[in-house]
């Protein structure tokens, strides 16, 4: 009998400690496996960064700085519950569109692309918004319908897809355009969409290449095009990056030249080699092995963020989590695909290692929003 009072009294303490334990990364909603995997991908980013960018420590500190606020703006959105985020999510989906209006109307252009709004000598970039505030819109709207949707509601939610995605096509820029309506689509498929719907939207994008190809697109993403499927037509015009590219990643090998020791990079024959072109440069330097080991950590990241969209304790969370995920492997296959010559150039950085600003915050305030979900989820189930 004492051995059973003994154990009465003990196990209270010992539960006690135990949730004590587990709440210290729960009280700041912080999910340690996704965090890990994202500190060991940006340490490695900046140590590929300072050689893709000629041993400039200019761009090695600006990305630090970069990265500290988006660590920062991760570990905030990851304290807004997660249905505070549906809440908000028309109100953040209008004010985007807005931005993507007003970028049309009053917006800074470069290099004949009209993409930017400068408020007060700060220049930011509205369609980044976009990338968060569409899925987010989607999810929240299908959410609240009996799922898988009805055909209206599919409409709808094409329509909440495609408003943000053609404004954005007019500025000019398909790259960002194709990853928000992926993003949006994405929603779409985790929400149960009939497979019939599906090869129906294959059979209207087949049918509708042609008119695209002659109407849509512009004369210089056409030659992005043709340069994909013959890059030598054009060694030292258009298709000089795409070979540069190749090049590079044929010549690392297995094991690659050595850190710092790339040609390519180094001897200015491989373009954007800090920013979209960078994963040649790992290719050149570290061989396959690094390459192997970016998409390992990859992998680790795109994983995680399945578990807590397969935990997700909401549908909104379920459908917004799979969605943000998808789309972080879709950021990454399309860069990989268009440095090697199997998809055309459409300035899409390599997540977390190009240099660049707007992008990395963006990403991060996504995985702050997966960090919410998760945390929101192991909350509950310990009660």
């Amino acid at each position: 009998m004492s051995r059973i009072n003994d154990f009465q009294r003990r196990m209270p303490e010992a539960s006690h400690d135990l949730r004590r334990r587990q709440s210290v990364w729960l009280r700041w909603h912080i999910d340690l496996p996704l965090l890990l995997g994202l500190l060991v991908l940006t340490g490695f980013g900046l140590v590929v960064l300072y050689s893709g960018s000629g041993e400039d420590w200019h761009y090695v500190k600006r990305q630090s700085v970069f990265l500290v606020l988006a660590y920062c703006v991760m570990f905030t959105v990851a304290q807004v519950r997660v249905h505070v985020m549906e809440y908000w999510a028309p109100w953040f989906y209008l004010l985007g569109v807005i931005l993507l209006v007003l970028v049309l109307v009053m917006g800074v252009g470069a290099k004949g692309a009209q993409r930017w709004l400068s408020l007060g000598g700060f220049r930011f970039q509205p369609s980044e918004i976009l990338k968060l505030a569409v899925p987010a819109m989607v999810a929240m709207f299908l959410s609240r319908k009996i799922l898988p949707p009805k055909f209206g509601h599919v409409i709808l939610a094409l329509g909440l897809i495609g408003v943000p995605t053609v404004l954005i096509m007019k500025q000019p820029d398909l790259g960002t355009s194709i990853l928000i309506a992926a993003s949006g689509f994405l929603v779409l498929f985790f929400s149960g969409l009939p497979w019939r719907y599906m090869f129906g939207a294959a059979g209207v994008l087949a049918a509708g290449a042609w008119p695209a190809w002659m109407f849509v697109l512009r004369d210089y993403q056409k030659q992005r095009i043709l340069t994909m499927l013959n890059p030598e037509d054009d060694k030292l015009g258009a298709g000089w990056n795409i070979i540069q590219s190749k090049t590079a990643i044929g010549s690392g090998g297995i094991q690659g030249k050595g850190w710092l020791n790339g040609t390519q990079s180094h001897l200015d024959f491989l373009p954007e080699s800090h920013t979209d072109f960078i994963i040649a440069v790992l290719a050149e330097e570290l061989g396959l092995i690094g390459v192997l080991c970016l998409l390992a950590l990859y992998a680790w990241i795109i994983g995680r963020g399945l578990v807590i969209a397969s935990n997700a304790q909401s549908t909104f969370g379920r459908l917004l989590a799979g969605s943000i995920t998808f789309t972080f492997f879709i950021y990454i296959f399309v860069n990989i695909g268009m440095v090697s010559g199997l998809l055309p150039v459409v300035g899409v950085p390599l997540p977390m290692v190009s240099h660049g600003g707007t992008s990395i915050v963006t990403l991060m305030m996504g995985f702050g929003i997966l960090m919410a979900i998760g945390t929101e989820q192991r909350k509950v189930s310990i009660g």
